[in-house]
Formats: C-alpha cells, sequence, structure tokens
C-alpha cells in the first residue's frame, strides 16, 4: 500500500488494529469494536533535529508494531482508511515477536 502522507521530524503513521487482525480479513463493524490501542507503523519522519543540528535516532520504523494511549494522536483518513499520526513520544512499546 503506497502511503501519500509522509511524517515530519519524530512523527509517525500508525494503521490501528492487532498483528493479528490484520491477517485474517475478517471485518468487525465500528460499532462492535473497541478503538484499538495498537497498529503498525506505515510511515516515520527522519526524526527530530537536536540543537546541534544532528537527526535524534526514531525507536521505531516502518512495519513496527507498537501499543499507544487510547487517546493519543490525531485520527486522519489516508486514501479511505483511518490511521492516527501521533509524536514517536506517545508510543508506550514496541511488540516483540
Amino acid at each position: 500500500m503506497a502511503i501519500n502522507v509522509q511524517p515530519l521530524q519524530n512523527f509517525i503513521l500508525v494503521k490501528p488494529g492487532k498483528k493479528e487482525e490484520m491477517r485474517s480479513g475478517i471485518v468487525i463493524p465500528d460499532t462492535a469494536q473497541e478503538k484499538a490501542q495498537e497498529g503498525q507503523v506505515v510511515a516515520a519522519g527522519p526524526g527530530r533535529l537536536g540543537k546541534d543540528n544532528t537527526r535524534e535516532v526514531m525507536d521505531v520504523k516502518v512495519g513496527d508494531y507498537v501499543i499507544y494511549p487510547k487517546f493519543g494522536g490525531t485520527e486522519i483518513k489516508v486514501e479511505g482508511v483511518e490511521m492516527i499520526i501521533m509524536p514517536e513520544n506517545q508510543v508506550l512499546a514496541k511488540k516483540i515477536y
């Protein structure tokens, strides 16, 4: 899936949903499910510029599955798909599989 949004600085774009849900293809109506608190990073900025004009290293990268606060980030639609854009420092954890 080509994304037409490129986050800036230390922001990431997350597609909500658990890894298992993304594989199965089963669609649950929005009214029957809670908001996801985890998802896959589909785009990431280059990192914030530090005081010495060097880029800070990002802890997450495209393809990582992350856990974030229930009301974290800003919901946006990208090509009809609901996604969340948030600063990397709102990510609570990275899931290890």
